[in-house]
């Protein structure tokens, strides 16, 4: 079960305008000085729940039926007038892509689950092995990175189920062990350790469930498993203008929901989880709204943890918000806008426990990071990653401009708050460089753990003077004399931070 917003007091950002009153001009502020006052506490997402989420919180499907026995695609074809199709209870194996039409919803208030995997009982002992032929897909061309970046399982799309349980992919016939399968493709043969006799076995072999073929589509109270995306594809694909509702996206290949060319889409209440690559993605696409939603546990496939699209959110070339979610315990990047984003808010969610980064904003435009609680992340990055600031930040701004961070709790992540300077070239809206970036108003812990805060910089593109402005911020780093900030290449003490020109305005204990 899944969870979602269910306390509408409190306001997201914790943040309150300097008290005073006077007749005098000339002592107004300077509109160069911050207004925000030092934070005294949390922010709201601290407090408020994540309520129930998925297709338990769906309102009634009233329309035309779609029974489990039927294929969907078939009725949707027979009754081109009708508006709402309702799937009935049970088990629905999608066997082609479902494509709507406009203005369409597609829905269950009875708990349809509609799987992408097939049924396999042909199994037959050799050589202390099960195996089953002839169940394998044709050879394609395979893409994606993965942690294993000498044998890359993450880049083949099939998985496997024995009693719902999910197998983990190896890429010989040596390695073969309980919990594992092998799939020899040139041979198409499918091999199990363990023997399957009675069980229920299952192959996801069905790309995608649902299709962006037209606008203003609904989905509501679905589930949605078992469906064998090829990286960087959704098992459900979201278009212009659609609305994504209570719905559970679990244990596809690649991404679980994807928003392609989607402007104004929708994607609320629902819960993401066990996906192999990734649980939420955006490409391409205006002011979408990502809301209320429970994304966990996603990257159990293999991907490339610290740096390829795998973990909770990713976002590319977009713009909207993404507010209210729990981002928990998944196995990348918690929330991650890379390449070319705009306008992105990043509003009031709970970013927790996440394998690398829990908010990387990278060589993009325009931001607005407030009011989050950012904990426990950045612990598990893998390969290529170290405890240095390029890895592992609680929030994490990367060669971007004109991005505000402001009123989060950033609390005992691999490092606290990590700017980079990169050379990274151009982008639609001029050069990707580091600037105008703001960080005001945000509570820090750094435990023991917690490695620093601070800024780095690529040799070629040092953050010119005056780019980063850290200002009012209160940090809680145990001894003042440790080394736990950075800036220039050398480690410093919050007093040598200070002297820096940075925090002249924080606090610290």
């Amino acid at each position: 079960m899944g969870r979602g917003f269910t306390s509408a007091s409190g306001v997201v950002l914790a943040v309150f305008l300097l008290a005073g009153c006077t007749d005098d001009k000339a002592a107004s502020p300077d509109p160069a000085e911050p207004t925000v006052a030092l934070p005294t506490g949390a922010p709201a997402a601290a407090s408020i729940k994540l309520g129930p989420t998925g297709p338990a919180t769906a309102t009634k499907c009233v329309g035309v039926a779609i029974p489990a026995t039927t294929d969907p695609q078939q009725v949707i074809d027979a009754n081109p007038d009708a508006k709402t199709f309702c799937f009935g209870k049970g088990l629905h194996r999608i066997t082609r892509t479902i494509r709507p039409a406009d203005g369409s919803t597609l829905a269950s208030s009875e708990g349809a689950v509609l799987t992408g995997s097939v049924q396999l009982s042909q199994w037959q002992p050799e050589g202390g092995r099960w195996v089953a032929r002839n169940v394998l897909p044709a050879q394609y061309k395979l893409k994606g990175k993965c942690e294993d970046e000498k044998t890359n399982p993450c880049q083949l799309g099939e998985q496997v189920f024995v009693g719902r349980v999910h197998l983990t992919r190896v890429m010989s016939l040596d390695e073969l062990k309980t919990g594992t399968f092998y799939g020899d493709y040139q041979a198409n043969v499918l091999y199990l350790a363990d023997d399957p006799a009675g069980k229920d076995v299952e192959m996801s072999r069905t790309r995608t469930a649902i299709e962006a073929s037209a606008q203003d589509v609904t989905v509501r109270g679905l589930t949605i498993e078992h469906f064998a995306s090829l990286p960087q594809g959704g098992a459900l694909e979201v278009g212009t203008g659609w609305k994504v509702l209570a719905n559970e996206v679990r244990w596809n290949h690649a991404v679980g929901v994807m928003v392609i060319e989607g402007d104004r889409a929708t994607v609320s209440g629902n819960t993401v989880a066990d996906n192999g690559q990734l649980g939420i993605g955006q490409y391409h696409s205006a002011d979408v709204t990502l809301t209320g939603n429970l994304v966990t546990r996603n990257n159990t496939d293999g991907f490339w943890i610290a740096d390829w699209e795998s973990g909770g959110i990713k976002s590319t070339r977009s713009s909207g918000e993404v507010s209210g979610n729990d981002i928990v315990a998944n196995r990348g990047i918690g929330m991650w806008s890379d390449i070319a984003e705009y306008d992105r808010k990043i509003v009031g969610n709970r970013i927790r426990d996440n394998a690398a980064d829990g908010i990387r904003y990278e060589i993009s435009y325009q931001a607005e990071i407030s009011g989050n609680v950012v904990e426990g992340n950045g612990f598990g990055t893998g390969r290529g990653s170290g405890p240095s600031l390029w890895d592992g930040g609680g929030i994490n701004v990367n060669t971007s401009a004109g991005v505000t961070v402001v009123g989060n709790l950033i609390k005992d992540n691999r490092n606290g708050i990590a700017i980079q300077s990169r050379t990274r070239g151009d982008g639609p809206r001029g050069q990707y460089v580091l600037k105008d970036v703001l960080i005001e108003a945000n509570q820090v812990v750094m435990d023991e753990q917690t490695a620093s805060t601070g800024v780095v910089e690529n040799k070629e593109s040092p953050a010119a003077d005056g780019a980063i402005r850290f200002s009012r911020n209160t940090y809680r780093i145990g001894d003042r004399q440790s080394e736990r900030f950075a800036y220039r290449g050398a480690t410093m003490t919050w007093e040598q931070w200070q002297s820096a020109g940075f925090d002249k305005d924080s606090t610290s204990s």
